[in-house]
């Protein structure tokens, strides 16, 4: 028997206007896949050509499986092409290659190796395998770092889904656009639609129901399950959507992501001229700056990858998709307002204290201490005099331990919470919303960060408690555990039926505009929060 073997493969904060999308600062690749047993033959047919996997435990692991074909030479920056079909058993019992990134002292992680359009897949005990099995696929977040291969997928396998992770393109390889380039902007949300498409060929062969298929992401993976929400090219590819700490109905406040940092009116979407301004900016120290687009889009695909991640925060400034195109004809939040979107239930929440990730990390956790004069001047820059004086008033520092717990809680509510409430009532009125948020505040924080900054329920800090996470598990603590058990019960449940409802789990109503409704998420309390007033809602509707 033949073996085709595939081989194996965080910037910081760009504190400049085309980098105000870099919302993650590396957190997906934070999250890290344990080793699989020594490889045992376990062979599925693709329809590309036979895959062989291994056993852990109950369950079988596929990994770096091509799901479309490279997209470098005169394919990068191209819509995903069909994969070549192999001769003989391809080698799937290791990750495959990242996409191309570059390292952080966060996430010590790069890649040159454009050949990543990859995915993985987790089964379920054999004894859940008698019938089909609803498919969960996972976007991660970032959108310039990480991979599926840093989610280990059995934790919620073992309820009974398939699991399955993807790579996409990242960066100004996901999201660089040209005058005339067919997919200019979305190129990465393109791959992932790619990857549900060889979902629903193959789901079957690896024991997956393709008419049962949960699209699920965080942060810049679930602000792309907006795009898929609104896309007529990804109708009928999946049929619920978990979105945790998604972007897709947010601004940005000027210097609410550092000193600097412009507001804007999206923080992921970008109008078609918008992304090529931005690749006009950050290529130009390149030598492609050609008159006409075809002949720089020819300079640039020659190029190799890593002379193109040498230009500074050219993965960063990248972290946005591009509307008013094929892919994404409108605007999201606009298609969400008017009802012009799949019908698909959702299951979408955001943590309690979202922006401290981003507080602590520039700031006191790094050394630099947010100061009481650093609150009121970034008051003035993102609210102006008049308005600063209001949101002072509300948030006054006195009331916390910190200038920058009183700046995260801020932004927080402004940015984070306003989005997330304005997502779920756009989608309630048309399908069936459970809104959660995530309020456990001694999450373990599995980022490398010095210093005792309070992080609270921090961004992505949810994570660890679906997927298996070595650097956070065995910091639970048993009601940690419990908690850990309940959401993946949960997040089952929704991928089975359609509603987060089952045996030992706590009552869980659907949220409506007239009866708002938020499931708080805590190792002490599972139960109805008033979001709302928790995160000031209509004071900053009222402000605004």
């Amino acid at each position: 028997m033949t073996v085709t073997h595939r081989g194996s493969a965080r910037p910081f904060l760009a504190r400049r206007p085309l980098a105000a999308a870099a919302c993650v600062l590396a957190l997906a690749a934070a999250v890290s896949a344990r080793p699989g047993p020594a490889p045992v033959g376990e062979t599925v047919r693709t329809d590309a050509g036979p895959v062989r996997g291994v056993r852990s435990g109950p369950h079988l692991l596929f990994r770096g499986i091509p799901y479309a074909g490279a997209p470098e030479g005169r394919h990068r920056w191209a819509p995903p092409r069909p994969v070549a079909p192999w001769k003989g058993v391809l080698d799937a019992t290791a990750p495959g290659p990242l996409c191309p990134q570059v390292p952080s002292p966060y996430a010590r992680v790069s890649s040159t190796e454009e050949d990543c359009l990859v995915l993985n897949v987790t089964t379920p005990p054999a004894a859940d395998r008698r019938r089909a099995a609803p498919v969960l696929v996972w976007i991660h977040g970032d959108g310039s770092v990480g991979g599926g291969s840093f989610f280990d997928g059995r934790r919620l396998a073992a309820r009974g889904l398939v699991v399955v992770t993807v790579n996409y393109r990242l960066g100004v390889f996901g999201g660089l656009a040209l005058p005339g380039l067919e997919g200019s902007g979305t190129f990465g949300l393109q791959d992932q639609r790619a990857a549900l498409a060889w979902v629903r060929r193959n789901a079957r062969a690896f024991g997956g129901d393709p008419g049962n298929v949960t699209v699920a992401g965080v942060s810049f993976g679930a602000s792309a399950i907006t795009g898929h929400l609104t896309s007529p090219a990804s109708a009928g590819l999946f049929h619920r959507a978990v979105m945790a700490s998604g972007e897709g109905a947010m601004d940005m406040p000027a210097g609410a992501m550092g000193p600097g940092v412009p507001g804007y009116p999206w923080y992921v979407w970008r109008t078609g001229r918008e992304m090529e301004d931005i690749t006009t900016a950050m290529t130009s120290s390149l030598g492609c700056g050609e008159d006409r687009p075809e002949r720089a889009l020819a300079c640039l695909r020659s190029l190799p990858v890593r002379r193109i991640l040498e230009v500074p925060y050219v993965m960063n400034a990248f972290q946005a998709f591009a509307y008013g195109n094929t892919t994404l004809p409108e605007l999201p939040p606009a298609a969400l307002r008017a009802g012009r979107f799949h019908r698909v239930p959702v299951l979408s929440g955001a943590t309690r204290d979202e922006h401290r990730t981003f507080v602590g990390m520039a700031y006191d956790a790094a050394g630099r201490p947010f100061t009481g004069a650093d609150y009121d001047r970034a008051l003035r820059t993102a609210f102006g005099a008049a308005s600063a004086a209001r949101v002072r008033a509300a948030y006054p520092p006195g009331a916390f331990a910190s200038p920058a717990l009183a700046w995260a809680a801020v932004v927080t509510d402004r940015m984070w919470a306003r989005g997330t409430q304005a997502q779920h009532d756009a989608l309630a009125p048309h399908v069936p919303v459970y809104a959660y948020e995530f309020a456990d505040r001694a999450a373990p924080m599995f980022l490398p960060l010095p210093g005792g900054f309070a992080f609270g329920a921090f961004h992505a800090g949810d994570v660890p408690y679906l997927f298996e996470d070595e650097a956070a598990e065995p910091r639970f603590t048993p009601a940690q555990r419990r908690l850990s058990a309940t959401m993946t019960g949960y997040w089952a449940a929704f991928a089975r039926t359609g509603a987060p409802r089952g045996a030992g789990l706590p009552g869980w109503r659907p949220h409506r505009v007239d009866r708002p409704y938020t499931q708080s998420l805590a190792p002490q309390r599972i139960g109805p929060v008033d979001y709302r007033r928790e995160h000031r809602l209509d004071f900053w509707e009222g402000l605004s």
